[in-house]
């Protein structure tokens, strides 16, 4: 009887780690967090480096105006996000604009992001809203006169800035729009990988060119991410391209580096086959530049 009761529980226990095993692997990932990881809001606003808490702000990002440091995004009432209403953080997103009135420097890529769907921001901030709260305090920016100054931005976004959302194109498939409303505003491609004006705006004639070292993120270059096909990807097939966007490795076996290991392993690795083609049909459509 022992035996058998030992061999029972052996049993049962196995059999609960395995189901339970299955189930934390199996576990449904809702649409908002799909959108979350991909839009980048965990890589940003994460001080990873120095280990702060998620989403509670303090990454410092280098730019050709100064340092920016991104703030608390949690749920946090005093120092995050946890007092907004849907109303106020599809405002910040679409419009650039908080809650006090303030306008957001364009280090936040409002520019891109304004382009997303209401329900997709609102499917993000719900998701953000399950995540713990962090009583961090944000950091202020260290950035020198005139670029600190923000109602300048209000000039800048008469120059540079589009309010969306996106509009689909019906001369297009549903693919390739869906693709374009993955990579221009949930992901934001060309936020890093387009050169900038003197003044921060993106050179619209050189879309997804790439970036020289020092002019891009963080200081970083970005490489030429057109279909051209001797400093672009031209070669790059569909199914190579979504293989990227999920493990990193490209046709040549080679790996992504840096920030744009951040963006597949904790973003665009996120997305379904699916989404990952649509963004290759979108970029294998796009104009080929050298």
């Amino acid at each position: 009887m022992k035996i058998g009761l030992s061999a029972f529980a052996v049993t049962f226990v196995a059999s609960f780690l395995v189901s339970f095993t299955t189930s934390a692997q199996e576990r449904p990932i809702s649409k908002g967090e799909v959108l979350f990881s991909a839009s980048g809001c965990g890589n940003c606003h994460t001080d990873v480096k120095n280990k702060g808490a998620f989403l509670a702000g303090g990454r410092k990002f280098k730019t050709p105006f100064g340092t920016f440091y991104a703030p608390n995004i949690t749920r946090d009432k005093k120092h995050g996000i946890g007092g907004w209403l849907d109303a106020d953080f599809i405002k910040a997103i679409r419009k650039g604009i908080a809650p006090d009135g303030n306008h957001y420097f364009p280090i936040f890529p409002y520019p891109a992001f304004t382009f997303m769907t209401d329900a997709d921001l609102k499917a993000i901030k719900n998701y953000i809203f399950t995540l713990p709260a962090v009583a961090k305090p944000n950091k202020p920016h260290g950035v020198s006169f005139p670029f600190n100054v923000r109602f300048g931005q209000f000039f800048w976004k008469l120059l540079y800035f589009s309010e969306g959302p996106y509009k689909v194109d019906p001369e297009k498939s549903k693919e390739w729009n869906r693709g374009a409303y993955l990579s221009r505003a949930v992901v934001h491609c060309g936020e890093c990988h387009t050169p900038r004006t003197i003044l921060g705006g993106i050179k619209e004639d050189y879309w997804y060119a790439g970036t020289p070292e020092g002019e891009g993120p963080e200081g970083e270059g970005a490489p030429n991410i057109t279909p051209d096909p001797q400093n672009g990807i031209g070669k790059w097939s569909l199914d190579e391209i979504a293989n990227y966007l999920e493990s990193g490795e490209d046709p040549t076996g080679d790996y992504a580096g840096s920030l744009m290991a951040e963006v597949i392993e904790n973003g665009t690795g996120k997305l379904s086959l699916a989404d990952r083609k649509a963004i290759a049909v979108y970029l294998k459509s796009l104009k080929p530049l050298l």
